[in-house]
């Protein structure tokens, strides 16, 4: 196998190589102003390992993985066209109105406690490019009043004459009949041809989601048009770079889904989140192939403090209606938690509470930390690492970003020190442990929403600062076993590489399997069957314009499924994907009613209301070779070794202890698998930094798996 996968995060991009059974990893800063540069340079320092150019590995490897954080950028900084939007007619409000809620979406809990206050995100389609179209669809698909070509010919002229540079249509139940928006399409090309300089890319919602509900179908493809021209110029700018680096099969891009797919077959959308979703993936991966039950999965980088969960050996949590940005919006997605806690989370003083603020503002890479001596004058979580000893300033990231211990001091004096009334240890300490508990409290509040118990779960702690923090953060959650995994400062980059082709359909419904009323069972099986093929084939034709042999396709069906008109879905994963008679139906009814017990609580199931379909998903995959973990268990107390005599020792400040440690340090390269060091200790690496916490034990495992066990 021999693959290259990628993963651009805010501040660094990771690079993953597959080599013939060789597995590196390497990092570069991220370029923001061409994101290819920066690719370039991390996999330039992976062909140097291999002695390989990069031509080489180029045309010789299987494929090449892509997750980004652009879409996620863009949205941020509000940097997209101006989109024109139809809709039908008398409907011209419903995004501005945001059912009222667009006030809260996206806020935290404090924000959305305070909706008067509130502040409504900038739109981003302003409300007199919204125009009306007369037509009508009924809620079955049923025409009531038909399409009037000539008034949306005017309407689109009057866009583009505003300055419209993308379309958006989204009609009233154009998912269970979406003939309308694609004629509105046929006349648009009509209008501007796509050979023609003038030509306006449109975006039709019934394609972006297939799910009822006007007003998040509208959000998500107005969210998939602001992107479109970012992500395409992008993703195709690193397309050419690889083409002139003799790459000639087609690049792959991750989804937010949990799978990936070519370029062609990528809407913008698809794409937020994917790089922190990787990771998530490889969690599941590494979780099933080495035993570990419950996982938490936490990314530490630069930026960001991602969280995700899996359970029972690779059940994943999904987002229907995920909020991204300040945008709900329909797109099945991999649930994960973003904290804005990372390596260059920027410390202020919070006057209110008289202490030190991390977060969400970062430094980025560019300037990055006061210490990388690039012009950054803000003190971040970088800065008071170094200071307290955990970096080498020499060393960091394999000696490429030589780290400047003045400038971190000046940056945390300048910043804290006067308003704190500390020194520049005291106040780097506060700020260490101000983020560990930023971080803390958002896990803690992911899993206990859920009816976890953190103790039950082995935590994952991955990224770059990952290793360099875990302690910390466990110890507040009574956590006892954390596992940095293999590969683990580019562990996102290696569940790109381990993702399968995937493409997910769905469509809205109103079906009901029970009437309570009536006391029918479903028996219109013609209609459930046709409704699946029809979601299978759209699945399987993705799949096979991607160049996949029809054999090798696979699919799993969900039903979104609800008692009566509760509000509250759960999706059922139905192993039958074809009725044949009552059997059937009821066997699907049961496996919803077990589903529901998990969740709710046995007993609460309440068939009396009668039991309906919303939705009928299908998910299209094929499996492709993956990286193997071997068994990556910790060694039985009594066959732990004891460690080499250290490389040296470093003076490190604790959180809660007082005074500093003279702290022994080791190269991981020296740590053999079985190998045991009792904290305060440091691991060093080209990539992070292991730093084992007074009371807690590293023990090293195989393939460079390592954990950290309270002592």
């Amino acid at each position: 196998m021999r693959r290259v996968s990628v993963d651009i995060g805010g501040t660094f991009t990771d690079c993953f190589v597959v080599w013939d059974g060789k597995y590196i990893e390497a990092k570069a800063l991220t370029t923001h102003h061409n994101l290819a540069l920066g690719f370039n340079e991390a996999l330039g320092k992976a062909c140097h390992v291999l002695d390989l150019d990069l031509d080489r590995i180029l045309s010789e490897v299987d494929s090449v993985r892509y997750a980004t954080t652009l879409g996620t950028n863009a949205l941020i900084e509000h940097k997209g066209p101006k989109i024109g939007m139809l809709v039908t007619a008398g409907f011209e409000a419903t995004v501005p109105l945001s059912r009222a809620r667009g006030y809260g979406e996206g806020l935290d809990n404090m924000g959305q406690q305070d909706m008067p206050n509130a502040q409504r995100p900038d739109p981003l389609v302003l409300p007199h490019m919204i125009r009306g179209v007369r037509e009508r669809v009924d809620f079955q698909g049923k025409l009531v009043m038909p399409l009037d070509e000539e008034d949306v010919r005017t309407q689109i002229r009057e866009l583009v004459d505003r300055g419209a540079e993308i379309i958006v249509v989204a009609l009233v139940n154009a998912v269970v009949n979406p003939d309308h928006e694609q004629r509105i399409e046929e006349i648009l090309l009509e209008e501007y041809p796509s050979h023609l300089l003038g030509a306006i890319p449109v975006i039709l919602s019934h394609q972006v989601a297939g799910r009822k509900g006007e007003y998040v179908r509208a959000t998500s493809a107005i969210v998939d048009g602001y992107l479109h021209n970012t992500m395409y110029h992008a993703l195709s700018a690193l397309e050419q770079n690889l083409r002139a680096h003799r790459y000639e099969k087609p690049m792959l891009v991750i989804h937010n889904s949990g799978g990936m797919a070519q370029l062609n077959s990528t809407d913008a959308l698809q794409t937020i989140h994917s790089g922190p979703v990787s990771g998530i993936g490889a969690s599941e991966h590494l979780a099933m192939q080495a035993g570990l039950g419950n996982v938490v999965a936490t990314d530490m980088g630069g930026t960001s403090y991602d969280i995700g969960i899996v359970v029972d050996g690779g059940i994943k949590h999904y987002d229907f209606n995920p909020v991204i940005d300040r945008w709900l919006v329909s797109v099945p997605m991999v649930h994960l938690v973003t904290l804005g806690a990372g390596g260059g989370s920027v410390a202020s003083y919070d006057r209110m509470y008289d202490t030190v603020k991390c977060g969400p503002e970062s430094a980025g890479s560019d300037p990055g930390p006061a210490c990388y001596d690039r012009g950054g004058m803000k003190p971040t979580v970088t800065d008071a690492d170094l200071l307290l000893g955990y970096l080498d300033a020499k060393n960091y990231a394999g000696g490429s970003i030589p780290l400047n211990p003045r400038r971190a001091s000046a940056a945390i004096e300048d910043a804290l020190c006067d308003d704190l009334d500390c020194s520049v240890i005291e106040a780097a300490l506060l700020i260490r442990e101000k983020v560990d508990d930023n971080m803390a409290n958002g896990l803690f509040t992911e899993l206990r929403a859920r009816g976890y118990d953190p103790k039950d779960f082995t935590m994952l702690a991955y990224g770059g600062n990952g290793p360099l923090h875990c302690c910390g953060i466990a110890q507040n959650l009574s956590i006892d076993k954390i596992l940095a995994p293999p590969l683990s400062s580019v562990f996102s980059a290696v569940g790109a590489g381990n993702m399968h082709q995937l493409h997910i359909h769905e469509q809205s419904l109103y079906m009901v399997l029970y009437d309570s009323n009536t006391r029918h069972i479903f028996d219109d099986y013609d209609r459930f069957n046709g409704i699946v093929a029809e979601l299978k084939e759209q699945g399987t034709q993705d799949l096979l314009r991607q160049g996949i042999a029809k054999e090798d396709i696979c699919h799993n069906l969900e039903l979104d499924m609800r008692y009566g008109n509760q509000l509250v879905q759960t999706t059922a994963v139905i192993p039958k994907h074809e009725l044949q008679g009552p059997g059937d139906v009821l066997a699907m009814i049961s496996q919803f009613s077990n589903d529901y017990g998990k969740r709710f609580g046995e007993g609460s199931q309440a068939p009396e209301a009668g039991i309906r379909i919303n939705t009928i998903r299908v998910a299209a995959f094929v499996r492709h070779e993956t990286v193997q973990f071997e068994d990556i268990k910790p060694v039985p107390a009594e066959q732990r070794k004891t460690p080499p005599a250290p490389s040296g020792t470093r003076k490190c400040y604790f959180v809660g202890h007082e005074g500093s440690f003279e702290t022994p340090v080791w190269s991981r390269s020296a740590i053999e698998p079985g190998v045991q060091i009792p904290g305060p200790a440091i691991i060093a690496s080209e990539v992070t930094t292991f730093l084992v916490n007074p009371g807690w034990n590293f023990v090293a495992a195989k393939q460079g798996a390592s954990w950290f066990l309270r002592a």
